[in-house]
């Protein structure tokens, strides 16, 4: 039996336009063609591996060498040209593989072939398989022929990379270019082929091997014949994920629960957890942000398209995300973008992940995190809010009124256990007093809505962070809040790129307040690190310093140290004499030894 077996990729390769997957607007082009008559005389599928440009090539060459075709165009399987197509004896279809037929010897046995008419059917086709590997010699012996073959020779070129093909031959050739298959295409007829074989394989099983295919249908079935070696005739996902060594959903929904009650040990352990079955913890981080972003779509409706999930994991998926505001799912989506990014720069990874982690974990504090209950507390605030004002008051009387008016935050605060004081008529009487306060603002629930940024900005934004713009704030840092911050920036930035923090904490530092603006201008060692800086660092540094001395009026800008100025120390006569220069005891040291210096 082991002789006789067939792998899938090649047991199941497409033998007509109908049996192609996911390249329906090029099967339907080159029927068209063939019912019009016409056939041009040189070809170029380009695309992917794996999503079927070798075997269209095949189907096309059998058709138009067909005696009888169908009225759908297409091949009738029968008549000789087919038969011996289909026995591997045909003498009108040629394959020449270019990967190791590259010189120009090859392609001069080609061009002799050329001459040759066909046997049996209409035209003499050849296929060139990865014409890229061609050198530029066997280009420019190709190239005449290629322009003016005879009328019964059509060449059909197959390349996974367009880029290296010279434009002269691109321009001698009609060029189709094959997409990636889609996952339902790909799960779709690996469910058919299952059926085929008698293999029972669940539909969680059936994505994870076509997302594991990344769009080739040849992956696709590769990986099936893999799952089925392993798993037997009945496969599950989780022998198939063990197969392949994909990282588990359930890590991911673990992760999100652990981020939405803060519990930061959880997550850590299911971090470590995900290192000891050998997972990259890049992988790891790459695999989260994905579920994030599926948990976005899943919150918003009319992105549903976007998911290639099957239907148990869209209502699970959909179950969580009704549990996360979508202000929590921004931010975290935003730490992970951020960790990936700086991962490889980090000298101890792990401990970088886990940070991470721990941040996600505290995101809870943003307004809206909590679960269902928050709506009912934030519903009872403002019913609460009149009766908290007598009991934070010092004085109940009227006469005290105008002067509680600046203390709405202790208002807000003490609202919860104002609940115990009885109502009166001071209570009443304080009512005139809260109604210039604003009222906490109800967020409206965003599961079925659509993604708006206004929304976002608008109802997740934190109500006691709107109105914070004191007039201090317009006040001018000194020198020494400047200085401060910038060692404290400086070591933060030691942490994610090393040689930046220590190019910042070396930085000399020019202060001056020039029109309300307070300019600070630092040094680096040479204009070459001068350039990296402002091409690439200086508004984020400017960002920061201004966000750490709660000041937008700070102005940053970055100059090289100008050797020019003074003299630079090269040699050990030099170096001696600036010693003796700057420390007297080293001049007399000196003079007391009679040392010669020069």
């Amino acid at each position: 039996m082991s002789e006789s077996y067939i792998v899938s990729a090649r047991k199941y390769r497409p033998d007509s336009f109908g049996t192609l997957i996911g390249q329906d607007n090029i099967a339907r082009t080159l029927k068209n063609s063939i019912l019009r008559g016409q056939l041009a005389h040189a070809y170029l599928f380009c695309g992917p591996r794996g999503v079927g440009k070798t075997s269209t090539a095949r189907i096309f060459a059998k058709m138009i060498n067909c005696s009888n075709p169908g009225p759908d165009m297409e091949p009738c399987g029968h008549c000789e040209s087919c038969e011996s197509f289909a026995e591997g004896r045909s003498y009108c279809i040629h394959e020449l593989d270019a990967a190791s037929n590259n010189g120009v010897d090859a392609i001069k046995a080609l061009l002799e072939q050329v001459q040759i008419p066909p046997q049996v059917g209409r035209y003499s086709v050849y296929i060139i398989d990865e014409v890229h590997m061609l050198s530029q010699a066997a280009f420019n012996a190709f190239l005449k022929t290629l322009e003016e073959p005879p009328a019964y020779a059509i060449f059909i070129l197959a390349t996974t990379e367009k880029h290296k093909i010279i434009p002269t031959i691109l321009s001698r050739c009609q060029t189709y270019d094959f997409n990636r298959i889609s996952v339902p295409d790909i799960v779709r007829n690996l469910r058919g082929i299952a059926a085929k074989e008698n293999i029972t394989i669940d539909d969680e099983s059936l994505h994870i091997i076509a997302a594991k295919a990344d769009g080739a249908m040849r992956d696709a079935l590769t990986i099936f014949d893999q799952s089925v070696a392993f798993c037997g005739s009945d496969i599950r996902a989780a022998d198939v994920m063990r197969n392949l060594n994909v990282l588990d959903y359930e890590y991911d929904f673990r992760l999100v629960d652990a981020f939405l009650s803060g519990d930061y040990a959880s997550a850590l352990l299911v971090f470590d957890e995900v290192l000891s079955k050998g997972f990259n913890a890049q992988y790891f981080v790459s695999a989260l942000s994905s579920h994030l972003r599926d948990l976005i779509v899943s919150r918003t409706a009319g992105l549903e398209s976007l998911l290639d999930l099957p239907e148990s994991l869209r209502r699970r998926y959909g179950e969580q995300a009704a549990r996360c505001p979508l202000q929590f799912l921004y931010e975290a989506l935003n730490l992970t973008a951020q960790c990936e990014a700086a991962y490889r720069a980090s000298l101890n990874q792990r401990l970088h992940v886990e940070f991470t982690l721990m941040k996600l974990c505290f995101i809870k504090g943003v307004p809206g995190a909590q679960t269902a209950s928050a709506p009912a507390v934030s519903s009872a605030a403002p019913a609460a809010a009149p009766s908290a004002a007598p009991a934070s008051a010092p004085n109940p009387a009227p006469a005290a009124t105008p002067a509680a008016a600046p203390a709405p935050a202790q208002t807000s605060v003490a609202a919860p256990a104002s609940s115990q004081a009885p109502a009166s008529d001071t209570t009443a009487a304080s009512a005139p007093q809260l109604s210039g306060t604003p009222s906490p603002r109800r967020r409206p629930a965003l599961g079925g809505a659509s993604l708006s940024i206004s929304a976002i900005l608008t109802e997740e934004k934190p109500a006691e962070t709107a109105p914070q713009e004191p007039d201090t704030a317009r006040q001018l840092p000194t020198d020494e809040q400047v200085r401060t911050q910038w060692a404290a920036l400086a070591a933060a930035y030691r942490t994610s790129s090393p040689r930046l923090g220590s190019a910042l904490e070396n930085a000399e530092l020019e202060l001056s307040d020039t029109d309300g603006v307070k300019a600070v201008c630092f040094t680096v060692a040479n204009d070459a690190q001068k350039g990296w800086i402002e091409q690439n660092k200086l508004r984020d540094i400017e960002s920061r310093l201004r966000k750490a001395l709660s000041c937008s009026s700070v102005n940053l800008t970055v100059k090289s140290v100008q050797y020019a100025d003074k003299k630079i120390i090269y040699t050990p006569e030099e170096k001696i004499g600036a010693m003796a220069e700057n420390n007297p005891e080293v001049k007399g040291l000196i003079q007391d030894l009679s040392l010669n210096t020069k």
